[in-house]
């Protein structure tokens, strides 16, 4: 069982102190820490790519990974909760519930872990078959920057990197603004053929509960866990 620094501490090593205070308690959840991060705010914009992106979208929603919605100003939630999971690694959620239409909520659901190689790996959707390592960078202004890479699939014995041109490529980035104390958050995702296929934009303002003791909620966890990262 690792517990103590975060996972993101440890993989952005000595580059986490660059990151804006707010970011580092953002970013700082871990069993140890003791503290989840429940995020609430509007996204101004909630955007995706032409009507062809609509099927691949749909495919998504399935297992809470992307859905074909958009708008502007619209509630949500992001729920980021550390736990060790069955495995014994820390896993830290990253699930984003939208107000998309009224009684009909939508997720992306996420699960994070420090992979074999140094590097955080994204878990998405809600039974880990998809998983990407994630680069992180912190920016001159204490910002933090998120891009995945290849994207990969398991699932029984089958492994596999799926084609570029069947994905896309997501940056994120997350800033505090000191003025207005708010977190903001901006994510792009496009594919190398297709170009834009989804994005948003927005700002929230987050509590730090600490762990119950039963720790993390049931409903936050995935279906089932990947061993392979």
């Amino acid at each position: 069982m690792n517990t103590g620094p975060s996972i993101f501490a440890r993989a952005l090593g000595a580059d986490f102190e660059r990151l804006h205070p707010m970011l580092q308690l953002r970013f700082g959840v871990d069993p140890g820490a003791g503290y989840a991060c429940v995020g609430r705010g509007v996204f101004s914009e909630l955007r995706r790519g032409a009507w062809w992106t609509v099927p691949f979208l749909k495919l998504g929603a399935f297992r809470n990974i992307l859905f074909p919605e958009h708008g502007n100003n619209v509630p949500f939630t992001i729920e980021n909760y550390p736990y060790v999971d069955g495995l014994g690694r820390t896993t830290v959620t990253f699930t984003r519930t939208l107000e998309t239409r009224a009684g009909r909520p939508r997720r992306f659901d996420a699960t994070m872990i420090l992979g074999s190689r140094g590097t955080v790996v994204d878990y998405l959707g809600t039974h880990q078959h998809l998983a990407t390592d994630l680069d992180l960078s912190v920016r001159s202004d204490g910002s933090l920057h998120l891009r995945s890479t290849d994207l990969r699939f398991y699932e029984g014995l089958v492994r596999f990197t799926v084609p570029r041109f069947l994905t896309g490529t997501a940056d994120l980035y997350e800033a505090f603004d000191d003025e207005r104390q708010v977190f903001t958050i901006q994510l792009q995702v496009r594919n190398p053929v297709f170009g834009f296929l989804f994005g948003y934009r927005g700002e929230f303002t987050c509590e730090f509960p600490p762990l119950a003791p039963g720790g993390t909620p049931a409903r936050l966890r995935p279906a089932r866990e990947e061993s392979r990262d």
